[in-house]
Formats: structure tokens, C-alpha cells, sequence
């Protein structure tokens, strides 16, 4: 009978998690360490066939929130072999009984698995075995999704004369014209924070999105740092910076998740210039996938996302449309209302948040 263990140590786990197709950077040991220093509380289970050989992983989350209600979240997992039905369905049971266990009233799950984007939403039912599965299971397809539903992944195995061929050729243009017009990509470091934190705050403003405090970041990006996890890569214009990115990596894939600029130099396309020298240094490091982090969920100019697709798609980077994240709920009362309520409280919170935000950035 298969059974799970706890782990609680952090080479086991990484190393188990590497050995697994899919394992992610939400999964490590690292993010649940981060995680743990803003409330939640991570217990990381694993799975082991009859020869004591990892064949699933899965790094839940817990936290208690407001009315006192205890919620489950399994950030991009769990991390096995979807394509066995005996398997996941044990999984899911098991993470669903072990949140149960601690109290939780619902799971959530969003592991990262492709769908075919060319179809309809509606439709994936029809095309997608795992989606009638996971309902007999008792899962509900959720409408909250904690990370990005979709995201655009660019493969690394080719060498760098390939990848330029495979951009668009406006981007390619773009990525020359920006070393030409005197656009410098540096590597930064621990010590380039504060400058990180305001570009990202002035960002933040413009376009419209809520950060957290620097606080948080200085763990988020530190800590990375500083297991050599994560690398900053900012751009200047004679020596002044105007833009920057901080990228990640765990296993063999690199991850874009966090961006930032001024509004100086723009025309300069300096942000082409700092992917091109993003998706450089993931080669370098050794990883065979670089992963853009973020896309619309459906392919329409319309989406306030569209201009981020159509930046991410020049680079010769492939859409991917998942399946997106899934509730298991388990004291249905109080599941139905977390969902009523937590809308309200979260606007409440970004509203606060980007009156902080003005108020540092006009520091």
C-alpha cells in the first residue's frame, strides 16, 4: 500500500523534488521557508514506491485567516506522473485527508499541467481526462487562481545564433537596437535593494498592481540571492539605472517573475535587451527551460494582458494554456464562506495597499 512520509529536511526534500519531471521552484524548500515568515506554516509530503524511490512530492501550505479558518494551499503541485490515474488519485486523496487532519477547510491545488490552448474553454472536459477525474474525486475547478492561470515557456537547448532566429523579427531589432543606443545590462546584487524596491514601487503605481512591503522582498529576494537561487539583471544608460528584472531557477528551469523599470529611456527598449540577457544567463547556469511567468487567459486584444503576451511571444516563447487551480472543499459551510468573503477583503486590502505604496515611492 503506498503511504507518505513528512519531510523535514531541506537536501532530502530538494533532492527528492529534483528527481521528478515538473519539480518547481514553488515547490522547494526555499519557497515554503519564505512562505513560512508570512504566516503560513509548510508541511512537505512525499510519496515513495516499494524500492524507496520518490515517485510524487507535494509542499502544502497552511494558514489561518480572518474568522479564524484554516486553509490548504499546494502552490504549482503536487509534482507526479499525471498520466497515472492509480497514482493521483491516491495523492489527492491523501492531501486532502492530511488538510483535513490540520484543520483546513478546503485545498488548493493548481499544478502545472498543459492543455491544449487552441481549444475552448468549455471544451476541455471533452479533451482532458484529468478534469472529469479530478470532479469524481469531489475537486471544483476554482475561480481564484493564486498564481497566473497561463504562462509562455521558451526551450534553451538551442544555441544562441537559433534563439535569436526564432524571435520575432521586431523583437530581434528591438534586442540590437537597444545594445546600440548605449543600453548596459549588469548584474546586481544584495546591495542594489533599495534600488530594486523603488523601481519596482514606481512600477507598481503606473501600472496599476498592489506589492507588498520591503520587508517582504528583502526575504523574497534576499534570501534567493543568496542561495545562489535567484540573480538580478538591471539596465543602465550611462550608468543610470532604468530597468531591471530578477529572475530564479530551481532544477534546469529558469523563472521571470519579477519585473520593474522607470519611465526614462524607454525608447531605448531597454526591457528587450534584459530578456535577451535573462535568457543568456538561464543557458549559463545550466537550465533548459526558461519559464516568462504570466499570460493573459485567453488570446484576445481586449485583455489588459494582451501587450505582455504579444512582448513575451517575440522572443520565440510558446503559449501554454493549464488547467488552472482546484478546491477540494472540506467543511463545505465554511468553504462557501471563505469564498463569499475573502473578494471583499482582499479589495480592501489592495486599496490599502496602494496608498502605502504612493507613500514610499514619494518618500
Amino acid at each position: 500500500m503506498l503511504a507518505f512520509t513528512i519531510v523535514d529536511d531541506q537536501e532530502t526534500w530538494n533532492t527528492a523534488l529534483g528527481t521528478l519531471d515538473g519539480g518547481h521552484l514553488l515547490q522547494s524548500w526555499q519557497w515554503g521557508e519564505l512562505k513560512s515568515k508570512y504566516g503560513w506554516k509548510p508541511a512537505r509530503i512525499l510519496w515513495n514506491d516499494d524500492s524507496q524511490i520518490p515517485i510524487a512530492a507535494a509542499q502544502l501550505l497552511f494558514r489561518t485567516t480572518t474568522g479564524n479558518l484554516t486553509i490548504a494551499y499546494c502552490p504549482r503541485g503536487p509534482i507526479l506522473n499525471w498520466q497515472d490515474p492509480v497514482l493521483y488519485s491516491r495523492v489527492l486523496s491523501d492531501l486532502a485527508d492530511h488538510a483535513s487532519q490540520h484543520g483546513a477547510i478546503f485545498v488548493k491545488m493548481d499544478p502545472e499541467i498543459p492543455i491544449d490552448s487552441s481549444l475552448e474553454i468549455q471544451d476541455q472536459d471533452k479533451t482532458n481526462p484529468l478534469r472529469g477525474s479530478w470532479l469524481d474525486l469531489g475537486w471544483h475547478e476554482s475561480q481564484e487562481q493564486i498564481q497566473f492561470r497561463n504562462t509562455f515557456i521558451l526551450n534553451l537547448e538551442a544555441d544562441e545564433e537559433m534563439l535569436l532566429a526564432n524571435m520575432k523579427q521586431k523583437t530581434r531589432y528591438n534586442v540590437r537596437l537597444s545594445a546600440r543606443k548605449g543600453v548596459v545590462i549588469r548584474r546586481g546584487g544584495l546591495e542594489d535593494f533599495d534600488l530594486l524596491f523603488q523601481m519596482y514601487a514606481e512600477t507598481s503605481i503606473r501600472d496599476g498592481f498592489v506589492i507588498r512591503d520591503p520587508a517582504y522582498y528583502r526575504d523574497a529576494w534576499g534570501s534567493f540571492i543568496r542561495d545562489g537561487l535567484a540573480q538580478p539583471l538591471i539596465a543602465e544608460v550611462e550608468d543610470e539605472p532604468v530597468a531591471a528584472i530578477i529572475l530564479y531557477r530551481f532544477g534546469k528551469t529558469a523563472y521571470y517573475l519579477y519585473g520593474m523599470s522607470r519611465a526614462l529611456h524607454r525608447d531605448k527598449m531597454p526591457n528587450h535587451l534584459l530578456q535577451w540577457e535573462a535568457i543568456r544567463w538561464a543557458k549559463e547556469v545550466g537550465c533548459r527551460i526558461y519559464d516568462f511567468w504570466g499570460a493573459p487567459d485567453h488570446i484576445d486584444p481586449s485583455d489588459p494582458m494582451y501587450g505582455v503576451y504579444r512582448f513575451k511571444e517575440g522572443f520565440g516563447a510558446q503559449f501554454v494554456q493549464t488547467i488552472g487551480a482546484w478546491d477540494f472543499p472540506i467543511r463545505s459551510l465554511q468553504y462557501r464562506l471563505y469564498k463569499n468573503l475573502m473578494p471583499r477583503l482582499l479589495s480592501l486590502m489592495r486599496s490599502f495597499g496602494r496608498v502605502r505604496t504612493r507613500a514610499q515611492v514619494d518618500r
